[in-house]
């Protein structure tokens, strides 16, 4: 009788708070990246290199010796949607340290999807816009050059996110931190593409001015408009679920 009225009287358990490192699904996820990337480099490693060393020499326009199959193609493809998966489990993280009342109201498992989709979206967005400027203002040949530099920076900062985002979710690192280093890959990417613009673009002084003011609202604004969109996805989604 004392026994069973222990355990009638008993207090409720505390509940252990989310966390990316205990979910299986994240584990899967980035053990799908590991082995994604290894497929990838060993198919397509000389394609790769051909890209980066076309990215910092500089060529005036596309190569007939630097086509690519339709197999680095689907290759590629993997290595951009690899890029905004990486993407959404650091903003799935970022938001579990700043928001925690978020994982509680809505399913991680949502959120994550959310995210990735998200970036996937903002990927191509910016794509179509580039295609479009390039047709309404330069030529064929300098749009599709910039639309290579532009995929290349998406297929390496695949490989740079992922050793980032291990550390992210397997190491106690401090939001600050994790804010440093996110700023730091994203100002370095948009040094990269600046510098590619100068290449590509660059004629004279008044030129260098127009490419400061298109890079402030081609690169700048969006990515802004995409963190306070983000905020409010996420107050759509705690009502919402």
């Amino acid at each position: 009788m004392s026994v069973w009225l222990l355990f009638a009287t008993g207090f409720d358990g505390v509940p252990i708070p989310y966390s990316p490192r205990t979910d299986d699904v994240i584990a899967l996820v980035l053990l799908a990246c590991f082995f994604l990337s290894s497929f990838v480099l060993a198919r397509s490693k000389k394609f790769l290199s051909q890209q980066a060393k076309d990215f910092i020499l500089h060529r005036e326009r596309t190569s007939i010796f630097a086509t690519s199959t339709a197999s680095d193609v689907r290759y590629l493809l993997l290595l951009v949607l690899q890029t905004c998966i990486l993407g959404g489990i650091c903003i799935f993280n970022y938001f579990n340290d700043i928001q925690p009342r978020l994982m509680e109201e809505v399913s991680p498992l949502l959120l994550l999807g959310t995210y990735i989709l998200v970036c996937l979206i903002y990927v191509l967005f910016k794509w179509v816009l580039y295609s479009f400027l390039g047709w309404v203002f330069l030529d064929k040949n300098r749009t599709s050059l910039w639309l290579e530099s532009y995929s290349t920076l998406i297929y390496y900062l695949g490989f740079v996110l992922f050793p980032f985002v291990l550390f992210l979710v397997y190491f106690d690192l401090k939001i600050v931190f994790l804010v440093t280093i996110a700023l730091f890959l994203i100002i370095f990417a948009k040094i990269l593409m600046f510098y590619k613009w100068i290449k590509l673009f660059f004629n004279n002084i008044v030129t260098l001015f127009l490419l400061i003011l298109y890079f402030c609202a081609l690169e700048i604004i969006p990515c802004l408009i995409l963190y306070q969109g983000l905020r409010e996805l996420n107050n759509i989604l705690i009502i919402k679920f």
